[in-house]
């Protein structure tokens, strides 16, 4: 099921709770498991998760990621399964990636995110083949192209830029695979990529971070002086914090340079929760532009600074109030975006950006309006895989949830 967010559907999370489970206490079946049911039974082809999306995709295969975490948490093999057969699709017994949708002479970070579930299912299965996928994405990044002071392209066709969105595609697989290989080359750089970014696109004012990068100043969205796009781009920022907790999760606790993005994490921590909807709870599009007419409530990102806040805080990297505002917004989540379908059971999530990027075209200049005039879908990978990651850390938690009253439909329009 794949649909656009309407008034009426947004009407369904009132109905669903006269179907039984209120959206703010604990179901019988955990969320992440819910969730993950919810996507095999919508999409039994994996390549249906996301719409038009038949290809090598960072980001179906990161919704197969967050299934097969599910997997390893209950031990239920049906989702190991689900993410073998979706890896099938592309590869051969050999670990051949088969499928001309990968190609590593386009130098795409985003087709090197797969590596992370490649990674989980050698871990978890020891089959070798896997080892040879993750083995041909790390190659691609030995010549991935870079900028002048080491980083990465974001693509060969975006020359010069670094985005954001690429930490998370790159660098926790270039520490799992150190960790895997014992090569320490690949934490020195997945830090290095991490604390690259960080010196370009920080928001001195807000502590946040800018989508985007360009070391030419040359593109149209790029400002002449810095370089750096317009906004600073919810999802964007999600990515990042993601992928600063996941690179740290697989990197030495000895790494000379763990201390230096553990403090940078601390204060993208803090920057975070400073734009929190003091309301709901959740982030906004645009994250420090809350107020600005047309800026809304988005799922994606909400559902990521929910995981990763949850997770950092689990593992020490952040203090326990990094964990209540992560509570406090997965509250915020369950109450305003998962929709329960009564005759089904089934539960989707609304309110996803459906895409967002830098150049390529005119219309795609960084800009506030760009931001707004990507459309909002249900069930996007993008947004469902990070609900299934921090329903997972929630679900590690004895602590209740906050009390979080459903948002009423015309607060949701």
């Amino acid at each position: 099921m794949r649909f656009i967010v309407t008034p009426i559907l947004s009407c369904c999370l009132l109905v669903s709770a006269a179907f039984g489970q209120a959206a703010t206490s604990r179901p019988a079946q955990p969320w992440s498991a819910r969730m993950a049911d919810s996507i095999i039974a919508r999409c039994p082809d994996p390549l249906t998760i996301e719409e038009g999306a038949k290809k090598w995709s960072y980001s179906t295969s990161f919704a197969v990621l967050a299934i097969a975490r599910v997997g390893e948490v209950t031990g239920d093999p049906r989702y190991a399964e689900y993410a073998k057969g979706y890896v099938g699709k592309f590869v051969d017994h050999r670990g051949v990636i088969t499928t001309p949708t990968y190609g590593a002479e386009h130098f795409k970070l985003d087709d090197v995110a797969p590596g992370r579930l490649m990674l989980l299912l050698h871990r978890a299965t020891g089959e070798t083949r896997y080892r040879a996928v993750a083995d041909t994405l790390v190659a691609q990044l030995r010549r991935q192209p870079r900028t002048a002071d080491g980083g990465f392209w974001h693509k060969q066709i975006y020359p010069h830029q670094m985005w954001l969105d690429g930490i998370y595609m790159a660098c926790p697989v270039m520490a799992e695979y150190g960790r895997l290989t014992g090569d320490a080359a690949w934490h020195d750089e997945a830090a290095g990529q991490i604390l690259t970014i960080a010196a370009h696109t920080r928001d001195a004012k807000s502590g946040l971070y800018f989508h985007g990068w360009d070391e030419s100043r040359s593109q149209h969205w790029a400002d002449k002086q810095t370089g750096l796009s317009a906004c600073i781009w919810g999802r964007a920022v999600g990515w990042y914090v993601m992928g600063i907790v996941e690179t740290l999760d697989a990197m030495p606790a000895d790494h000379p340079r763990r201390a230096e993005v553990i403090q940078l994490l601390r204060q993208l921590a803090d920057a975070i929760a400073a734009v929190q909807d003091p309301q709901t709870k959740l982030w906004y599009q645009v994250l420090d532009q809350g107020t600005r007419p047309g800026n809304y409530l988005e799922s994606s990102a909400s559902a990521m600074f929910a995981f990763a806040l949850a997770k950092g805080a689990r593992l020490g990297y952040l203090d326990e109030k990094h964990a209540t505002v992560a509570r406090d917004a997965y509250a915020g989540i369950l109450a305003r975006f998962i929709v329960t379908d009564p005759q089904t059971g089934l539960v989707s999530l609304t309110d996803t950006c459906k895409v967002a990027g830098l150049g390529g075209k005119d219309r795609r200049d960084g800009s506030f309006a760009y931001y707004m005039s990507e459309p909002r879908i249900a069930n996007d990978p993008k947004g469902l895989a990070p609900f299934i990651l921090a329903s997972l850390e929630m679900e590690r938690s004895d602590k209740p949830l906050p009390a979080t009253r459903p948002v009423a439909a015309e607060a949701r329009r």
